[in-house]
């Protein structure tokens, strides 16, 4: 069993990793690896504002609270999205059938949908969850710039440089740009400010049709990170055998990338058979198709009245 309760200090260290970037096949022998900053960007943000540790920590004994009172949505959460393209060249001003293709991938992930979702192992089977939750495009705001890439300084998210986000407390807010660095997307966790909340994804990651590239081509970087979003962690918790704070999930050593063969074991404790076809892994698109249980109750957990995303309703 995972141990499920954090200290402030416990919080600061569950977050300390290094950024991941998409690397050459010189450094690991396969073309791309997935790079997601959320976890950097988490760190960067508790360093510069203390508190949020214990923010973080609040929202983590809610959530655990939560889980074992049973008090959560039902699966009728539907969330309303407002996509934020900021583009410098005609490639970079994805189109609305490439933003509703990802608005489709979410829909069909987060409710056992996805056509893949029918590859989930045996030895899975008992865990696969239909999350339930629903996603609605509300509105495209676009905005041309001259900026050639962004960074995860959150510039993309401020009205003198990018866009601000929409009514952030019952929006998600969603930017389509050009990240450099390598990266593919970052999330701001539950209990940020609301000016910079919501979801940062490269405009070449971005749903399954028009500037996408494999093999990040099936709008699982959006599933990702919507994800984190949603208060889940990487698989591996950032850490050799970390905890992601979900108890039906096995330790993982470190994260998997490309498509690893089933069975992949794990180098930790008792050696468990890893979940790498879980979202919250650095599987390729085609690697990853589905959440667990004990994840969808911690997202579920997000909505209940107290809930850092109640304001989202059902």
């Amino acid at each position: 069993m995972k141990k499920i309760f954090l200290s402030a200090a416990a919080v600061m260290l569950l977050f300390s990793c290094q950024n991941d970037t998409i690397q050459s096949d010189t450094e690991t022998n396969s073309v791309l690896k997935r790079g997601c900053a959320s976890s950097d960007v988490l760190e960067a943000q508790m360093k510069a504002d203390p508190k949020l540790a214990l923010t973080m920590n609040n929202i983590e004994n809610f959530t655990n609270k939560a889980m074992k009172s049973g008090r959560l949505v039902n699966g009728k959460v539907q969330i309303p999205v407002v996509v934020n393209v900021l583009y410098r060249t005609a490639s970079e001003n994805i189109s609305l059938a490439q933003i509703q293709s990802q608005i489709d991938v979410l829909n069909r992930d987060f409710n056992a949908q996805n056509t893949d979702f029918s590859s989930v192992p045996e030895l899975f089977s008992s865990v696969k969850a239909n999350v339930g939750i629903s996603f609605v495009l509300q509105n495209v705001v676009r905005r041309a710039t001259t900026v050639q890439s962004w960074t995860t300084n959150d510039a993309m998210k401020k009205s003198a440089t990018g866009i601000a986000p929409t009514s952030a407390t019952t929006v998600l807010n969603m930017w389509a740009c050009n990240l450099g660095g390598g990266i593919l997307g970052y999330a701001q966790f539950p209990g940020g400010a609301s000016s910079t909340d919501g979801v940062v994804i490269d405009n070449n990651a971005f749903g399954t049709t028009g500037s996408v590239a494999a093999p990040f081509n099936l709008g699982r970087t959006a599933t990702h990170e919507v994800g984190h979003w949603m208060n889940l962690r990487h698989i591996w918790g950032d850490a050799n055998c970390g905890s992601d704070l979900v108890s039906d999930t096995p330790t993982h050593n470190e994260p998997n990338y490309g498509v690893p063969a089933y069975p992949s074991q794990s180098l930790c404790s008792g050696n468990p058979v890893e979940m790498t076809m879980n979202y919250m892994d650095y599987t390729d698109d085609r690697g990853m198709y589905m959440f667990s249980n004990g994840q969808k109750s911690r997202m579920a957990a997000l909505f209940v009245s107290g809930g850092a995303r109640a304001s989202f309703g059902r």
